[in-house]
Formats: structure tokens, sequence, C-alpha cells
């Protein structure tokens, strides 16, 4: 009788909380970070993106997030929620990447560079019937892009943590180092002038 096949030990840092996880990083568990970064690793490389429209950079700059991590593990405080910091650490070289390239480019503007973002409740005005869902979408995609690339740097950081990324007002004004009436009114803002740049090529309703 053949002995039965054992299984693979399952993940043991499957269901631990980040802030736990960051404990046993502390101890120098490579395994603890290794989740960490398979955790996350998306999250940061499409937020970096969202910001400097680069893949290869933005690839590049997640790979800083997470040695920057694991360098300075031992200053995380368990007090605070993980992804607030690491957000924080992706968004502040996100910023320095756009003010190298802006060095480089010889312009004072931040407002040359453009993340996505697609607001809920708005549909390209299309007085024939039938037109195809997706290739609208697209359109739709496209015309936002274009209208927050116009976005002063301030009001397209909130908006993305926001509506993009879905964090709380709280852990954006932690983030940002801002109060979280400014966190509010930098995203209500930035809300009212994307919709009356878009203004002429949408109509409301489903």
């Amino acid at each position: 009788m053949k002995p039965e096949s054992k299984e693979p030990p399952a993940n043991p840092f499957e269901n631990v909380p980040d802030e736990d996880l960051m404990d046993h990083c502390v101890l120098g568990s490579e395994a603890a970070f290794a989740d960490l970064v398979r955790r996350y690793k998306s999250r940061i490389v499409n937020l970096i993106y969202r910001f400097i429209r680069d893949h290869q950079r933005s690839e590049d700059l997640a790979q800083e997030v997470f040695v920057r991590v694991f360098l300075h593990r031992e200053r995380y405080r368990k007090s605070g929620k993980f992804s607030t910091w690491i957000f924080t650490i992706a968004v502040n070289l996100a910023k320095n990447e756009i003010r190298r390239k802006v060095r480089l480019r010889n312009t004072s503007s931040l407002e040359a560079l453009a993340e996505v973002a697609g607001p809920s409740g708005f549909f390209l005005k299309d007085d024939k019937p039938g037109t195809d869902r997706t290739l609208e979408r697209e359109q739709l995609n496209t015309m936002v892009n274009t209208a927050i690339q116009k976005l002063p740097q301030r009001y397209r950081t909130a908006l993305v943590l926001r509506d993009i990324e879905g964090l709380s007002y709280e852990e954006i004004g932690d983030i940002l180092q801002i109060p979280g009436g400014t966190v509010r009114s930098r995203i209500n803002r930035a809300r009212l002038m994307l919709k009356d740049k878009l203004k002429p090529h949408l109509r409301t309703g489903a």
C-alpha cells in the first residue's frame, strides 16, 4: 500500500493581518516580507502608473517602494495601518518622479502628466441608437485622461487615492499630511473641475 502523499503546507501567513506581518519582517522573516509584496505589488504598480504613465518606470519605482519598506521596517508603527504607510511611500516616490520629469522637460508645470480615472455616472453623448458600449467606454476613458491632465497635482492625487484606490478620507489625510476637511475639499473640487471639463461631451444618467 502506497503511503498517502502529503499536500504542501499552506501559506502560514495567508490570514495574518498586514500589521502582524510587519512584526515578522522586523524579526527578519523573508517569507513574511514576500507575502506583503504578493499582497501589494499590483496595487503599488498601478497607483504609481496613474501618476507617471510609464509601465516600466512604475515597475521600477514599485520595487524601490518595497526596498524602502524592508530597509525601514523598524520605523513602522503598528498603531497605524500598513496600507497607509506603504501608500505614503509610493505617492512620495511618484511625486519625486513627476518633479524629475518636469525638470528634464525644463518646465515649471506639473500638470503635463495624467493618471487614469473613471468617474461613475457619466456616459458619452450619442444621438444614434445602438452605440457599442465598449467603444463608448474607451472613448470616455480617453476624454477623462485628457481632462485629468489639466487638474492641478494636489487635486489629482486626492482624486486617485479616493476614487481609484478607495482609501478613506482619514487614510488620504495621513498620506498627504493634511486635515480631513482639506481632503474632502480637494476631492470635491477635483470632481467638480473634472465634471466641468467633461460637460460638453457628456450627458448624465444611464
